[in-house]
């Protein structure tokens, strides 16, 4: 009689949680329109059946299209999974091995210092633990790019570590391009086509796509918005960005997937059991997916932000291409993604055999994040909290301290001038691992062109002594402070950055760069 109980008790709370909370689209309308965000779709797997798979609102602002289950989103770092999961299938065919020497994979592969090239592993390439600083080498790819994978690969031998190898966290992308780079080889396709022919059609992900010739032909497909007319980004109206500053396609095993809310329920089943398709035969073996699963790198957790003391996790790691932490007592397998325009967070709760994910075509989170943690709260059985709210009071307090801190720096520059006439300052200055940039003198003033980057370019305003403001043509792009050093000899020796805000992406790695004159 005992047992009987219990097995009742058991399905009454599987049943309790079996389906989305009670009224939920009704719920993400209302949270899309309090956060101004034109379309999202959302997907929810439950038990391995699709339980909602669907869009709401707007492709575009100002325009009558819909989101529906296929509409296109790009979804950002998300795509680091996909990458992870298109290296399982060559590991599985007995192509590849986790362990492998990556410069035994890519002929001439070389970090800053000589014994991490020797030592640097596939798994190392996706679990940030190289040594490298956060974001390091992003603005090869971020916003444009023109650089091949072979040529962002041969340039990190010039991007010097932050940290000894192996001995800490730092996020990074430009290791996933290096990852794709070993598919090209490796599986002697483009990373795009093998992802395509690979994962995709397999995994019945048919809207989905890996390049942007692809995506420009699906004419179903989100727009990207964003906050841009402020003093730091996320001020001002909402707005529709340029579709093409996410365009850099060396950089597509790192983020730059367009997936559907349908392929995305697609993605959650298969995930959900360990690489099992829906339809049986496997994308994936269950082996591929324990590997994938397994913590790797201790991620450091940051002190509790005010308002979202209840969200802070115990423990929190990287895997290979996903996070895991703990929420509500249970594991959780989870990773967010960003590019211009666009959030996304999949989540996964192994114990209760449910994945979700959201996508939306703005930048404001507080949509993503708020409803990811309704939903963690619900299918944990937890109490009703909300978070769009919190979430939302939390970063207009960021961005209100950044706004401050950026109006303060602004209103009080020394009142110097340049050491230098203007003229002096123009001529053609060289990173070792970004490349060329062009300082032009004209009658207007400096301007400053990063001749990698299509299209990044804007006028130097002088702030004080020796340091400009860069201001970009683009306003996608980070303003950055440009610091001149003067020799001796009264000629610029080397030139520095580092971004205005305090708020600003890490992508925009200015930090990163020492300028010295071309030769």
């Amino acid at each position: 009689m005992k047992k009987t109980f219990a097995l009742v008790l058991m399905v009454s709370s599987l049943c309790a949680w079996s389906a989305p909370p009670a009224n939920f689209e009704a719920r993400v309308e209302a949270v899309r329109k309090a956060a101004e965000v034109p379309g999202m779709a959302i997907a929810i797997v439950e038990n391995g059946k699709v339980t909602l798979a669907r869009g709401f609102g707007v492709r575009k602002l100002g325009s009558p299209e819909k989101v529906d289950g296929d509409t296109i989103f790009m979804t950002g770092s998300t795509g680091k999974a996909m990458t992870t999961a298109a290296l399982a299938t060559l590991v599985d065919a007995g192509k590849l091995r986790w362990d492998d020497r990556v410069s035994d994979l890519i002929p001439g592969f070389q970090m800053y210092d000589p014994w991490v090239t020797r030592e640097m592993t596939l798994r190392d390439l996706l679990v940030h633990r190289s040594g490298l600083g956060l974001g390091a080498g992003d603005l090869l790819v971020i916003p444009r790019g023109t650089l091949s994978r072979a040529e962002v690969v041969k340039r990190l031998r010039f991007i010097k570590p932050a940290t000894s190898f192996r001995s800490g966290y730092a996020y990074d992308n430009v290791l996933y391009i290096v990852a794709g780079h070993v598919i090209d080889l490796v599986s002697g396709q483009p990373y795009e086509d093998y992802v395509r022919e690979h994962v995709f059609k397999p995994a019945g992900m048919l809207h989905s796509t890996s390049d942007e010739a692809h995506r420009f032909a699906n004419a179903n497909r989100a727009s990207p918005h964003g906050r841009t007319g402020g003093l730091v980004r996320g001020v001002g109206p909402l707005k529709l960005l340029d579709e093409h500053d996410n365009l850099a396609p060396a950089s597509t095993p790192a983020g730059l997937l367009a997936i559907s809310a349908n392929d995305m329920a697609r993605w959650l089943q298969i995930q959900l059991a360990k690489g099992k398709l829906p339809e049986g035969g496997r994308l994936f073996r269950e082996e591929s997916s324990a590997e994938m699963w397994a913590p790797q790198t201790i991620e450091p957790i940051g002190p509790a932000l005010p308002g979202l003391e209840d969200m802070t996790p115990g423990f929190q790691q990287y895997a290979l291409g996903w996070e895991i932490r703990d929420y509500g007592g249970k594991k959780i397998i989870w990773h967010s993604g960003g590019v211009f325009g666009f959030v996304t967070v999949v989540v996964l709760i192994p114990e209760k055999n449910v994945g979700f994910a959201i996508t939306q075509n703005s930048e404001d989170g507080q949509a993503r994040f708020g409803l990811m943690y309704e939903l963690l709260d619900h299918y944990l059985g937890l109490p009703k909290k909300d978070w769009p709210t919190r979430i939302t009071n939390v970063r207009k307090a960021r961005i209100d301290a950044a706004v401050k801190a950026v109006s303060e720096a602004a209103a009080a520059p020394v009142q110097s001038k340049p050491t230098l006439p203007l003229e002096k300052y123009a001529g053609r200055y060289v990173d070792a691992w970004y490349g060329a940039i062009a300082i032009d003198s004209a009658a207007q003033g400096l301007r400053v062109n990063f001749t990698n980057t299509p299209n990044m370019g804007g006028r130097l305003e002088h702030w004080q002594y020796d340091t400009f403001v860069a201001r970009f043509d683009d306003p996608n792009i980070e303003p950055a402070y440009v610091t001149f050093a003067i020799g001796a000899e009264g000629k610029v020796e080397r030139i520095t950055m580092k971004p205005v805000s305090p708020i600003a992406d890490f992508s925009f790695d200015y930090q990163d760069l020492l300028f010295t004159p071309a030769q």
